[in-house]
């Protein structure tokens, strides 16, 4: 299947690249324009119904109508010369609520929006007087705006309610500050702006730099960006559709991971084909660069296929989850991967079918490099074959200290504050020096009636009573019913941050437990909010850890035997990401907690990394254990077919591995902090597979182990090209063998 494939693509090249050119850009302007319709920004909406934050949603929607796509923004009026408000003053606050109301927003249609398909966020917004400080220094307005918060065309709807308001309140005297929700998010990305699009032009530099000093060539450096760009794209498109087919709702953060994902693996499985397609032009010179590519791809194919495989197995894992954005993550990210693999099987071959030995232009690094001096790959090589014990030994070292650093480890389930320095952080600092620093995000406890009766107001003032008693709970508004009176919703305003932890610690334990203590018989009581979601989150994501790891891990262990029809290398293999997996934990909880005193690692982190690391890790570890098998069947000594091994595949690894912590460090300069200890850790840990897994402590082990990494299979002479068979060994592999050998 493989090879047909690849040969297919080989002969009729120019099919496929105009197959993919014509349909990678159609799915992409459509997945562009479609993904906000399938995106869900309320986390309670991904908790199982059986937590409390979820059914308190639940009843929210059902009895109180609210609207799962409704952004509140908090709205502060002050006059301009610091004096209390007046009475003429709070009158024309209202009159311009009122006015606001009334007016309808028409939402800035911009090139990149399409008419018909992207949503249309033109609406009329809901403003009202929410309260006024004690000191009368300031009025705050509740603002509700009905849109996703992460599309930029509700963005813009958001900029001209809060222009249009800094006009109306600036023309009585009165000066405006936003905060809350939307206000929140529009403040980080115009932060963001400026640095995302320099990280992304530092990201590709440097990917097309590094393609440049390693092959030489521009056609190397720039044609796998641009097709691994459409694939990526394509991709993208591919799993908003299937989410819109499905029904589906995707965190707003994964169709930017997939992307990001999808640039690193892409470029990796590029870049492993160009390795191997200039080895083979340089060792048959005379033969028809088509057949060759049709060769080294069907061959390379096979290895690229079992890597694409066990990163979809991988996140396949995630359907046992019990958090929706686990179990949307896996198979976003599984198809996705499916999407590349096929490109890799398909337009890559293609293009080397069509490009040739031009790929390489200008570059000599074609020519016969008998003679020449062996390289900093070669020279690893040689080390790994010679001193294994040690290279091992130094290996487990490093990873072991870096691992040490997980001891005392703690989890942030933190939401990712505003940066300080926005306009909308600097509101929040002040209602929060007035008022409860949880007004503008209050906790929700919803009272319903068993039976669907009707409540009594007696009934809620005791659960009323009980709410205002807790420690940290600041102020508790009147309770609000609803049209029939089976419901009641209490307004809890907390004395802390509601997305810091000492809210969601508040919210969990004492709030939680004086509400079901006081709630009367025949009543429910359910507490919903930010803090409430996100303690049940964290409640979620440990069992949900527990689940998948060693579901994981034993799923990649499986596909390892049958890829590699070995019981030993899987397990060596799998010892090896596990301990890499363990120093980037480490490394992440000491850089950010235990050196830079942040709460702890985001509760993400684990998992996602582990994901990443052991399947993208197991991309470079099947690559060079494929080749360890190759050069083991040749013939000759285990510790010489090491060394040929490392010299072959370090170039390709070392270059996927940097090429791709880049792109995962672009993550690292972001704002939120949580994306910020992704980015560094996936980094980080790509790295470390690549450059101390891969090309030193495996090829160790198997240096050690000779043939019996293979075991109950042994490496046999010849080469798999689809079936045995005998290969005669290219000149000078003979003599590798001996000087290996006499060197060791």
């Amino acid at each position: 299947m493989i090879r047909a494939l690849t040969g297919f693509s080989t002969r009729r090249p120019w099919r496929v690249i105009v197959v993919w050119a014509v349909l990678g850009i159609f799915v992409t302007l459509m997945g562009q324009a479609l993904v906000f319709r399938v995106t869900h920004t309320d986390s309670a909406g991904f908790l199982p119904a059986q937590y409390d934050a979820a059914a308190a949603l639940r009843v929210a929607r059902e009895e109180f109508g609210a609207e799962p796509d409704v952004d509140a923004v908090t709205v502060l009026v002050a006059r301009r010369d610091g004096k209390p408000l007046e009475d003429a003053d709070e009158k024309r606050v209202e009159a311009v609520a009122r006015e606001l109301s009334a007016t309808r927003l028409e939402m800035p249609w911009t090139e990149e929006q399409i008419r018909g398909i992207s949503e249309d966020y033109s609406q009329v917004p809901r403003v009202a007087l929410v309260t006024t400080a004690p000191d009368g220094s300031f009025a705050l307005l509740g603002a509700r705006l009905r849109g996703n918060s992460t599309d930029p065309g509700m963005q813009s709807v958001y900029r001209v309610f809060h222009d249009r308001a800094e006009q109306e309140f600036g023309e009585a005297g009165l000066r405006t500050g936003f905060t809350g929700g939307l206000a929140d998010v529009v403040d980080r990305a115009d932060a963001e702006e400026t640095t995302q699009i320099v990280v992304g032009l530092l990201v590709v530099g440097l990917i097309v730099l590094v393609n440049v000093l390693v092959f030489r060539s521009v056609m190397a450096a720039f044609i796998p960006l641009f097709a691994v760009s459409v694939v990526g794209g394509a991709a993208v498109g591919t799993v908003v559709g299937a989410a819109l087919l499905t029904g589906f709702e995707l965190d707003p953060g994964t169709p930017g991971m997939i992307s990001t994902v999808l640039i690193g693996i892409g470029v990796d499985y590029f870049l492993f084909l160009l390795f191997r397609f200039r080895e083979e032009l340089r060792r048959r010179p005379e033969e028809d660069h088509r057949l060759v590519a049709a060769d080294v791809s069907g061959r390379v194919g096979t290895a690229v296929t079992s890597a694409a495989l066990t990163i979809v197995a991988a996140f396949a894992t995630l359907g046992v989850a019990t958090f929706g954005h686990f179990r949307v993550l896996g198979p976003s990210v599984a198809v996705s991967v499916l999407v590349m693999l096929v490109a890799s099987l398909t337009l890559m071959p293609a293009l080397l079918a069509v490009t040739g030995r031009k790929m390489f232009w200008p570059s000599r690094t074609l020519a016969a490099t008998a003679g020449q001096r062996p390289g900093s790959a070669g020279r690893t090589g040689e080390l790994v074959a010679r001193r294994p014990v040690l290279v091992l030994a130094a290996s487990v070292a490093l990873l072991g200290a870096l691992a040490a650093g997980v001891a005392g480890v703690r989890m942030d389930f933190g939401a990712g504050g505003t940066p300080h320095e926005t306009a909308a952080a600097a509101t929040a600092r002040e209602i929060a020096g007035a008022l409860p620093a949880g007004v503008s995000d209050p906790t929700t406890v919803y009272v319903t009636a068993d039976g669907g009766r009707v409540l009594d107001a007696a009934e809620v003032g005791v659960v009323q009573r009980a709410l205002s008693g807790v420690s940290g709970v600041g102020e508790v508004a009147a309770p609000v019913f609803d049209a029939d009176r089976t419901a009641a919703r209490l307004d809890a305003y907390l004395t802390v941050d509601s997305q810091s932890q000492r809210a969601r610690d508040l919210v969990a334990g004492p709030v939680r437990q004086a509400v079901r203590e006081a709630t009367p018989a025949g009543l429910s009581a359910h507490v919903g909010g930010t803090a409430a979601v996100f303690a049940d989150v964290a409640t979620a994501v440990d069992r949900d850890l527990r689940t998948v790891f060693p579901v994981a891990a034993a799923l990649i262990a499986l596909i390892l035997v049958v890829l590699l029809r070995s019981l030993a290398a899987p397990v060596v293999l799998m010892l090896a990401v596990g301990l890499c997996f363990a120093a980037t934990f480490g490394a992440s909880a000491l850089v950010f907690q235990h050196l830079g005193g942040e709460a702890g690692v985001t509760f993400v982190l684990p998992l996602v990394l582990f994901l990443f690391v052991v399947a993208l890790g197991t991309d470079y570890n099947i690559l060079i254990s494929d080749r360890l098998r190759e050069e083991m069947a040749h013939g000759g000594s285990a510790r010489a077919a090491v060394a040929r091994a490392v010299r072959h595949t370090a170039p390709a690894i070392a270059t996927a591995g940097v090429v791709l912590a880049a792109s995962f460090g672009s993550l690292a300069v972001n704002a939120d902090p949580g994306t910020r200890q992704l980015g560094f850790a996936m980094a980080l840990g790509i790295l470390l597979s690549a450059f101390v897994v891969s090309l030193l402590l495996v090829p160790a082990a198997a240096a050690l182990l000779g043939r019996g990494m293979w075991w109950p299979v042994r490496a046999t002479r010849g080469r798999r090209d689809g079936m045995d068979r005998a290969v005669p060994e290219p000149q000078g592999r003979r003599a590798e063998d001996l000087q290996a050998s006499h060197r060791s």
